[in-house]
């Protein structure tokens, strides 16, 4: 089983960006532990980080041919990205939406997912265990499908 891990805009800034909210570990830190939850749990992890919608499209158009399941955190994009709520919704892929801080605990435009309509669920405010909770979850469901 392959797992992609698509992270939006910003997230390369992880470690020095609002370190209060967001943590003080960067993305490699974050993609080090996804890899070696991956191995505990028997699948291959792979993971994207990029600024730019368009290119986050592509990568979500791709995957259903590479991958088994994607974990997506999109940043901003996830309250006003209609582009990137289709490019999900048109892949026959199980997907799962994550954040870092919890979204409904913050400013009011950020209480609102687009994404969230097309995923299978959304975890959000466990810091980097958002994602390792995001990837079992992943796991569980594929492993249930066979």
């Amino acid at each position: 089983m392959k797992i992609l891990i698509l992270n939006g805009p910003n997230l390369n800034m992880l470690g020095s960006r609002e370190p209060e909210i967001y943590g003080e570990q960067g993305i490699q830190e974050l993609n080090k532990r996804l890899k070696l939850e991956g191995d505990k749990l028997g699948v291959e992890v792979e993971s994207f980080q990029s600024n730019y919608e368009g290119e986050l499209i592509e990568w979500i158009q791709r995957a259903g041919d590479d991958y088994d399941g994607l974990i997506i955190n999109p940043g901003a994009l996830t309250h006003y990205s209609i582009a990137l709520r289709d490019a999900i919704a048109s892949i026959e892929l199980q997907c799962i939406e994550v954040h870092l801080s919890n979204i409904y605990q913050r400013e009011s435009f950020r209480h609102k997912s687009v994404i969230a309509p097309v995923v299978m669920g959304q975890i959000s405010g466990f810091g980097f265990d958002s994602y390792i909770l995001g990837l079992r979850a992943l796991v569980e469901q594929n492993q249930s499908k066979l």
